[in-house]
């Protein structure tokens, strides 16, 4: 039985060999292939010092130099710490100085943004991918593979160890990092690949950021049983269609936008899509009518599912082989116990369509937030349940229904995007007072943020150079998309700003 993450690709070369374990961009690697690169990356981690327990970070899109990386660093050991490839190097540097990284991994575009990471963190050595020259002080991947051995001989690990921290966006403007075991994240792949009935006789496309937790479960999931996965660097509909159609998928998992570029495209009724079993969708609720048509117009079935940083993957979704309840996010995972609770008491349990908060318990859940003890029992009970802070309610079957999502929160192309971590930016800006952040509809992306904007007194600001100034400091998701200038913010007794009464200010309601 595996006991760690780095023990998959040694235990699924044993049993698959040769067959194609993945498909990426400028490489396709069989699963001996990806044991020997895996054991080549936990020699020369090793040779640089890298410890047991030291933290790696991983910052760069989907590549096979990604995967290689993220396996054998945790076959040696360390602690992975995958980051959003959208972060600016401002969002890096907090990151790494927060979890300790020991060593940063990126493409060669990412490690030269954040070569100067070493001056301003503990991080040790700062190693790039790719063949291109390289400044001073940072290090070939390519070459460091070269000079390794692929004979590793894998180690005990604890499961009960830390495997990962990933880091959430924080709702007091800062990120979390949500700790999780080895044992977390292979039970949370063993009851996805149990649910939607993945096997070797399945291939898989996907364009999820292997560094999002449900797109590491994706791949990992894949590896672990035997799949064939064939991995875009980024989502393009054409793209993803014409390797449905060429590699014969019989699964798709991916986002809701995905499926809206897809269901507008002209051509799609041209490809061939019919080998597709299944499709699954998360990260934001999809409306009913778009299922149904992705279920007509693909020919397969569509279930949704639902997670969190927090559980390493999923929380809840449908069995592949059972009905499906089109608007819901399914029921909780096998070994999974989830609830409705009163939002005012967790201690109580909601009856069947009464509303609270959905909240779950069992071994995905994580460890806490790496060294936020306060954090970790505002959100974790003491007796184990996790507090989701998603109103939902359940019906008699069990089915979950999610009524609004966490307070607050802003859910772009599947990306969480919390105001506080704008305004915390935005009020940096010279011209700017006072600032809330609210949400606009999109169709295509789901919500984009907006800014309302107090200026200082005797300024002119203007919008662009505010977006302009956001877009120098964040990832480009949580830029806003829309600015207002206000007189003034709509504010309770306290003084406390009123989010939800924001969109009583708008000149124009959505703009």
């Amino acid at each position: 039985m595996l006991s760690s993450i780095g023990g998959i690709p040694y235990e699924a070369a044993k049993r698959y060999g040769d067959k194609i374990a993945l498909v990426l961009p400028g490489r396709t690697l069989s699963y001996n292939e990806l044991e020997g690169l895996t054991n080549r990356c936990a020699n020369a981690l090793i040779s640089l010092g890298v410890k047991h327990g030291d933290r790696v970070t991983l910052y760069s899109g989907n590549c096979w130099e990604w995967i290689v990386s993220y396996y054998g660093a945790l076959k040696m050991g360390a602690v992975i710490n995958p980051i959003n490839v959208m972060l600016t190097p401002t969002e890096v540097e907090f990151v790494a100085n927060d979890c300790g990284a020991a060593i940063v991994i990126a493409s060669h575009e990412k490690a030269v943004s954040i070569q100067n990471v070493k001056e301003t963190s503990q991080v040790k050595d700062l190693i790039a991918f790719g063949s291109e020259a390289l400044p001073a002080g940072i290090l070939s991947f390519n070459e460091m593979l070269a000079d390794s051995s692929d004979d590793y001989k894998i180690g005990d690990i604890d499961t009960d160890s830390l495997s990962t921290i990933c880091y959430t966006s924080g709702t007091t403007g800062f990120p979390k990092g949500a700790a999780l075991s080895h044992h977390s994240i292979l039970l949370n792949i063993a009851l996805t690949t149990l649910m939607h009935q993945r096997n070797e006789q399945d291939t898989g496309v996907t364009a999820l950021p292997c560094a999002h937790v449900y797109g590491n479960v994706v791949m990992s999931a894949a590896i672990q049983y035997g799949m064939t996965l064939v991995i875009h660097a980024m989502f393009e509909e054409t793209a993803i269609m014409q390797s449905i159609q060429d590699h014969k998928a019989t699964l798709f998992d991916g986002v809701p936008t995905m499926y809206m570029f897809m269901l507008n495209h002209p051509e799609l009724d041209n490809y061939d899509l019919s080998s597709l079993r299944c499709c699954t969708v998360g990260g934001q609720t999809m409306p009913k009518p778009k299922m149904e048509e992705v279920e007509q117009r693909f020919g397969c079935p569509m279930i949704e599912v639902w997670g969190m940083t927090e559980l390493g993957g999923l929380g809840t979704t449908f069995a592949a082989n059972g009905p499906v309840k089109h608007g819901s996010i399914g029921v909780g995972l096998p070994y999974t116990d989830v609830r409705i609770a009163d939002a005012e008491d967790a201690s109580k349990t909601m009856l069947s369509g009464e509303v609270g908060e959905l909240m779950v318990k069992g071994g995905t859940v994580m460890q806490g937030y790496y060294g936020n003890e306060q954090a970790t029992r505002d959100t974790i009970e003491a007796d184990g349940w996790l507090h989701t802070g998603d109103l939902a309610s359940m019906d008699e079957d069990g089915c979950i229904f999610i009524v609004d999502r966490k307070k607050d929160m802003i859910l772009t192309s599947g990306f969480n995007v919390y105001p506080a971590e704008i305004e915390r930016v935005v009020a940096g800006h010279p011209d700017v007072a006072l600032v809330a952040v609210g949400s606009i509809p999109d169709e295509i992306k789901g919500e984009l943020a907006k800014a309302y904007i107090v200026p200082k007194k005797g300024v002119s600001p203007n919008s662009q150079s505010i977006i302009d100034y956001c877009r120098e400091r964040m990832a480009a998701y949580k830029v806003p998309r829309a600015v207002q200038f206000v007189d003034d913010l709509p504010k309770t007794s306290t003084g406390k700003v009123m989010r939800r009464e924001l969109k009583t200010l708008d000149i124009d309601p959505g703009t």
